[in-house]
């Protein structure tokens, strides 16, 4: 009966076996809350995820995300040129949207035209048009991009490149005076060009296309009404050790990060209070790591460069990668050892 139930208000097909995708929506203290419900047939019965999308939760400006200043610095040059793509990486639920709203929204005027083509709309953007897939009526992503550039656009963000077709249209789009946002699937900013080449774009074309590269996952705030200092444990120690001299072996100093490195290294800790709910921590906040398509990039791209290859090149970029932006959020008492670990592999080179 449950089941059914979702699947009702979700839009489901009441009968079908097959993998099926919906949303509804609820109001909660006068604000809408959309649910995305998610349908998978199994030997013993359906399985049903359900997400829930506040639209609050979405409406973020870009100085709001967590972004380390210098990033920031770069992702404003960046967002605002005249072409160019930028891809924004992650796992579902790491943010992603979110960020590219906030690019949205940084850089809107009325005399940009910007067109979104997404699965599905999750927020609506004043002054700017949002069209909507419905892959059983053939408008795919593809379709909607070559909708898109027949409008004359400034800006396209496009929810997710999923196929080779999708990365040859994004990859020509930004070549031909169009700025890009969009998503992909890899686990980390220096997978962007190895997941483009398997997509069979053409290095030599991409590098002049391919602006930045994002990698982001999203972990909890501590509350500050109720974290406490924690005792480091040794394997802590090592973890936060290694981690803070591969800042400053970069070149690094982590007093640009607000961390005074003479001072004894803090951690913090969840408890509870009426403020959090009993939970400890109270919102969430980025953690980020991103690869600018520079001259020593552009050298290495044509030769179909391993993941491991395009860090050990970016790294004189001066941008932290995501487990050093990680242990800079936990030193600074934003979120715990623990939120950081469960999203990131802070043991990878």
């Amino acid at each position: 009966m449950l089941n059914s139930r979702i699947k009702l208000l979700s839009g489901m097909k009441l009968t079908s076996k097959i993998a099926q995708d919906g949303r509804f929506s609820i109001m909660e203290e006068k604000e809408e809350i959309n649910i995305r419900t998610s349908l998978v047939p199994g030997a013993h019965g359906e399985s049903i995820v359900m997400r829930i999308l506040d639209p609050k939760s979405i409406q973020m400006d870009l100085e709001e995300l967590g972004i380390e200043s210098y990033l920031f610095s770069i992702i404003e040059q960046e967002i605002i040129k005249p072409n160019g793509l930028i891809l924004v990486t992650g796992p579902t639920g790491s943010g992603k949207t979110t960020t590219l709203y906030a690019f949205l929204r940084k850089i809107y005027s009325p005399e940009i035209n910007i067109i979104t083509i997404e699965d599905p709309i999750e927020y609506h953007l004043t002054g700017i048009t949002q069209t909507q897939t419905n892959n059983e009526r053939g408008y795919t992503f593809l379709e909607g991009l070559r909708s898109a550039l027949r409008q004359d656009p400034d800006v396209v963000m496009i929810g997710e490149i999923r196929d080779t077709e999708t990365a040859k249209t994004v990859i020509e789009a930004a070549l031909t005076g169009h700025m890009v946002f969009s998503t992909l699937h890899t686990n980390n900013a220096a997978g962007v060009i190895p997941r483009l080449i398997d997509l069979n774009a053409n290095p030599k074309i991409m590098v002049s296309a391919l602006s930045l590269s994002i990698a982001q996952r999203l972990v909890r705030k501590l509350c500050l009404h109720c974290k406490v200092e924690k005792i480091l444990n040794q394997k802590q120690k090592e973890i936060m050790k290694l981690i803070m001299d591969g800042i400053k072996e970069e070149g690094k100093s982590l007093s640009n990060y607000s961390i005074n490195p003479n001072a004894p290294i803090k951690l913090f800790s969840p408890v509870g209070c009426e403020k959090c709910n009993m939970s400890g921590y109270s919102g969430r906040i980025g953690i980020f790591e991103a690869i600018k398509t520079n001259e020593a990039i552009e050298k290495i791209m044509p030769q179909n460069p391993s993941e491991r290859e395009i860090k050990k090149v970016a790294r004189i970029q001066g941008i932290l990668s995501m487990r050093q932006d990680g242990i800079v959020k936990i030193l600074n008492g934003v979120t715990s050892f623990e939120e950081v670990q469960s999203v990131v592999d802070l043991l990878e080179e």
